[in-house]
């Protein structure tokens, strides 16, 4: 059976770590809020393209982010690739709400890892002072990337993948829902951003995964 808790506390790195059901990473110790694949704009995107999506998703996204911000106080935010989502984002509209959502956090250090989302759509603008990197970007024992991978000394926090994971029930029933997925040397964080989608993703020896729902982090029965 799953264990669910609100945050989840794991030990990655040596390092106490909690997964958030906001879809976002704490590191206490570092004052390090951790979150991967915002894709700020994605609706507009489709919207320009014609397509019939709501609007008001970057000010969910970033309202969501607000909360975190004033909840846990970090000292830096770094977010692992793919804070817009692609060119058609850069709307007036949405980069007032994001000057003004910055505004309001003046002194909190912020770091983009560049992803394949942030190669097309260009770097957020100088006036929103976030430090731009590519990956790997090195963070205490941490190899902070987007895409998943190795790296020889550190641990890798990344995204890209947008993980979710099935659960099933009596019957034919399933549920799909996000999930933190934990392998040996790296852990994939779930999309932060609303309207994003995901990859499916399967426990198997090795890997550990987290389901995210209903307010909570579910830890899942492990595969040996």
């Amino acid at each position: 059976m799953a264990a669910a808790i609100l945050n989840c506390e794991v030990m990655w790195a040596n390092q106490s770590l909690h997964l958030l059901p906001e879809h976002a990473l704490w590191w206490p110790a570092g004052k390090t809020l951790f979150i991967a694949d915002l894709h700020l704009g994605k609706a507009a995107t489709y919207r320009a393209l014609g397509q019939p999506v709501p609007s008001g998703s970057t000010q969910e996204n970033l309202l969501r982010l607000q909360k975190l911000i004033f909840q846990y106080a970090p000292k830096k935010l770094v977010f692992l690739g793919d804070f817009l989502h692609a060119p058609q984002a850069r709307t007036p509209a949405i980069l007032k709400a994001l000057q003004s959502w910055r505004a309001q956090h003046q002194a909190l250090e912020m770091t983009l890892v560049r992803g394949n989302h942030d190669n097309r759509a260009g770097d957020p603008p100088e006036l929103l002072n976030i430090k731009l990197v590519n990956e790997p970007w090195l963070l205490g024992p941490f190899a902070c990337c987007h895409h998943p991978q190795l790296h020889s000394t550190h641990f890798v926090l990344a995204g890209h993948v947008h993980p979710s994971c099935k659960l099933y029930g009596p019957g034919r029933d399933s549920l799909r829902l996000p999930c933190f997925m934990k392998e040996e040397r790296q852990a994939l964080l779930p999309a932060f951003g609303e309207f994003t989608g995901g990859m499916l993703v399967s426990g198997s020896a090795g890997r550990q995964l987290y389901a995210v729902g209903g307010g909570r982090v579910w830890c899942l029965p492990s595969h040996q």
